[in-house]
Order: C-alpha cells, then sequence, then structure tokens
C-alpha cells in the first residue's frame, strides 16, 4: 500500500509544476493579449501609434483590418494591417 502512495508522488508534483506555469507564464500571456487586442478595437482618426517596426504616425483613417497613418515629416501616407500597431502613443486626456 505504501508503494501506491509513492507512485502517486511524481503525477501530483507534475500537476502542481503545470498550476504553476499556467499561473506563472499562460495567464499573464493572455491578459496582455487581451488588452492588446483591446487597444486595437479602439484605435480612431487622430490617435498617434507606434508599428511593430518602430515607425510612429498619426492615424488618418480605419478600416476593417487596415489603419492608414500619416508619418512625419513630409505627411506620407501608408497603410498598415492594425495587427502591426504595437502602442497608442496619444496622452490619455
Amino acid at each position: 500500500m505504501a508503494s501506491n502512495a509513492f507512485s502517486a508522488q511524481p503525477l501530483l508534483l507534475m500537476l502542481v509544476f503545470f498550476a504553476l506555469m499556467y499561473f506563472l507564464m499562460i495567464a499573464p500571456n493572455q491578459r496582455k493579449q487581451k488588452k492588446w487586442q483591446q487597444m486595437l478595437s479602439q484605435l480612431k482618426n487622430g490617435d498617434r501609434v507606434t508599428t511593430n517596426g518602430g515607425i510612429r504616425g498619426v492615424i488618418v483613417s480605419v478600416k476593417d483590418d487596415v489603419v492608414q497613418l500619416r508619418i512625419p515629416p513630409d505627411n506620407i501616407k501608408i497603410e498598415f494591417v492594425k495587427s502591426a500597431i504595437a502602442a497608442v502613443t496619444t496622452p490619455e486626456e
């Protein structure tokens, strides 16, 4: 009977390990992803944004999955997919 309790110990240790991994790695990443998706859904004209490639500009138009940015200093307009937007840099009012 003691051998059955001993054989369950590695299984319990593995379950604790996976639970710890979930709470330390997976759950925070899911929260970050949800916050980023919410930010993308709230993009609007006039927002200053930074792309994943480091390009900064002002949103001129927002379509389904595309945003058009005006890039200084020559006011060039470039289209990006929404998922390329890394951050909104417009200060909160």
